[in-house]
């Protein structure tokens, strides 16, 4: 962690290498409070969050709980907030979440546990609220309090506008907000419009608050909290007057900062290579400039005196950063072959091996078309042994019109062909009459999921076979942490892990590739990940991972910058439109997808922008012009995550 001398942040901010390392500490520092009031003979008093940012904090207290003795007979828990209305057993519940996810598995007195009422009639919410503030008081305050950050800036439920002194309260919820919670409830019309929350003056009565926020998608807001000004439009500012509040983050929730964006504002740094070709981008951005363009001048005026006066002049500084990123674009992403080598070509550790066996991860079954579909079929077109590996089966994600339709359609086959199988006709009975009578946001039955799942799978091997890939070397891994039928999934297990292994020792790949981008909003490609990073781990002493190149993609949810890039492969508009027909091709998520994320374009069109976008922002740097770019960084298993 470091803290530079000139910074401008508001609010103490602690800056972890992932989320893992965060989630520990803030455990860490609640287990510490617990046994120093138990040892006192007082009571611990909490103030609990709910969504997918505390769940490794839960998960941390749990293991604590088993495996080192830490008793919650002492504590006493307020959570922040509630839907209105809900029923404390609806799966969206956050009553059921912090059962599910705390409660159930530690020694807490349920007598002790409080979480707003999203029951009650309208006319008693006001007393009720003013009931819960005296039950704080009554307590003693809340000794520490975590908090997440929405995307509004919202902390609890105070959306933008909240007063600093307001209590808890009924409240409207943003049209952000309501989006951003739609998956929970699949789909935006089921997502309740009101909710019930503690207000910001009663977060700042806590005697400690922590925040913590994971991803780069909140890295903008979290800056805003920190960085500017206090402002009723994002309620988290109102932390910068709180005596003893700290925000924690991972680094990909802190690049928005400050002294990560552009440290060379606060003072002097240590320039290394990586640093500099990130100051050059950053001016040449800036002022809108060619890279080779830049002047001592430009440097000089942008804050960049001191690299140019160490590392100068401005010619040989724009010429590394310029070579660095000219040497990153690539049409050969699996190596070129002897036959294409022409006098001059750099021959490149990669090239020795051709052709190789090469291993896609995709989270869900569409993100290898939409996060590297160019490069998957350049792979495939350049003979290499591409196997794609579907780690989950994103039997959630398929609307149950799409599924109504598949049944009615084998109900006609049979009919049209006189297939008199009467276990069959049940089960379809069945399943119609379930689509028929599900609730809005209910668990599919096993049988529904199966349907939806294989919806999926046969839209992965269509999508696979336009780029070129043959269906025998398609794996649908089905990884057991998912299949809950629900949004929210189960811990990363030692089963999941063992069977990323199994396939990795069964391919001995040369190059992986897997999706590095973490903002997706449900968690699933972090938690797919460090799957993979894991079993990576574990197999490093083999033979065949010395050569092993891995390599993290993005697209879906989020791009990578230009200074993180270390293979662009270039795609023509050729490449590029047969990247959008392989996406195409997964038609349960077309037109609208039913867990679209923050993002309103359809995945095709986020991929294609995307890819022009990176293409674009190359030829302003001065590299050349191309249709489309595909980033990639490279893994080594020394890379935090």
């Amino acid at each position: 962690m470091h803290h530079p001398s000139a910074s401008p942040e508001r609010i103490d901010t602690a800056v972890f290498d992932n989320a893992a390392q965060v989630s520990g500490a803030v455990a860490a520092e609640i287990a510490q409070i617990i046994r120093e009031r138990a040892a006192e003979g007082k009571s611990c008093v909490l103030g609990l969050a709910t969504g997918s940012t505390p769940t490794g904090v839960y998960a941390e207290l749990i293991r604590l709980h088993a495996e080192e003795n830490l008793s919650f007979a002492n504590v006493v828990t307020f959570n922040l907030d509630e839907y209105y209305p809900m029923d404390p057993q609806a799966l969206q519940s956050y009553v059921r979440f912090m059962n599910e996810h705390l409660f159930d598995h530690v020694d807490i007195d349920p007598a002790n546990v409080h979480v707003p009422n999203g029951e009650q009639a309208v006319e008693q919410v006001s007393d009720y609220c003013r009931r819960y503030e005296q039950k704080i008081r009554d307590a003693g305050g809340i000794d520490l309090q975590i908090l997440g950050i929405g995307r509004t800036g919202h902390i609890g439920f105070n959306e933008p506008g909240s007063a600093r002194d307001s209590r808890t309260r009924m409240i409207w919820l943003d049209g952000l907000t309501r989006l951003d919670a739609a998956s929970d409830f699949f789909g935006i019309d089921n997502v309740p419009r009101r909710a019930i929350t503690m207000g910001v003056g009663t977060i700042l009565d806590a005697k400690r608050v922590i925040l913590m926020a994971f991803g780069e998608n909140k890295a903008p807001v979290v800056a805003q909290a920190i960085e500017g000004q206090i402002s009723p439009a994002v309620a988290a500012s109102y932390l910068q007057e709180h005596p003893n509040a700290t925000i924690m983050l991972d680094a990909a929730a802190a690049a928005e900062l400050t002294r990560f964006k552009s440290p060379w504002l606060l003072g002097t740094v240590d320039w290394d290579q990586a640093l500099i070709r990130k100051a050059v981008i950053w001016l040449a951005r800036r002022i809108d400039k060619p890279i080779l363009k830049l002047t001592d001048g430009d440097y000089n005026e942008n804050g960049l005196q001191e690299l140019v006066a160490s590392h100068g002049p401005a010619y040989e500084i724009n010429l590394d950063a310029f070579r660095a990123l000219q040497a990153s674009i690539t049409g050969w992403p699996g190596g070129k072959p002897p036959r294409e080598r022409r006098p001059g070509d750099i021959i490149r550790p990669k090239d020795e091996i051709h052709p190789k066996r090469i291993l896609v991860f995709s989270p869900h079954p569409d993100d290898d078309v939409i996060s590297m579909g160019g490069t998957l079929g350049r792979l495939a077109d350049h003979g290499h042994e591409v196997h794609v590996a579907y780690q989950t089966s994103g039997n959630i994600a398929v609307f149950d019109d799409d599924a109504s339709h598949f049944v009615n359609f084998v109900i006609e086959f049979n009919r049209m062909f006189d297939i008199d199988d009467n276990r069959g006709l049940e089960l379809e009975s069945r399943i119609e009459q379930f689509l028929k009578n599900k609730q809005p946001g209910a668990v599919d039955s096993p049988e529904v999921q199966q349907i939806k799942a294989l919806i999926r799978r046969e839209e992965a091997k269509a999508g696979a076979r336009y780029c070129g890939v043959c269906e025998e070397r398609l794996h649908f891994l089905d990884m057991p942490f998912y299949e809950t039928g629900r949004v929210r999934k189960k811990p990363l297990s030692d089963q999941d892990i063992r069977i990323i292994i199994d396939l990795l020792e069964q391919l001995k790949p040369h190059q992986v590739y897997a999706a590095g981008d973490l903002s997706d909003p449900h968690g699933t490609h972090r938690t797919c990940l460090a799957a993979i990073t894991t079993a990576l781990r574990q197999l490093a002493d083999r033979d065949w991972m010395s050569p092993c190149e891995v390599w993290l993609y993005r697209g879906a949810w989020q791009e990578w910058e230009p200074q993180q890039i270390e293979m662009a492969v270039p795609l023509s508009p050729q490449e590029l439109t047969r990247k959008r027909f392989a996406i195409f091709k997964h038609e349960s998520q077309k037109d609208k997808a039913l867990f679209p994320g923050i993002d309103e374009r359809e995945f095709w069109k986020r991929a294609e922008d995307r890819n022009k976008a990176t293409a674009n922002l190359y030829d302003a740097l001065g590299l050349a012009e191309y249709d489309g770019i595909e980033g990639f960084v490279r893994w080594h298993p020394d890379t935090p995550l």
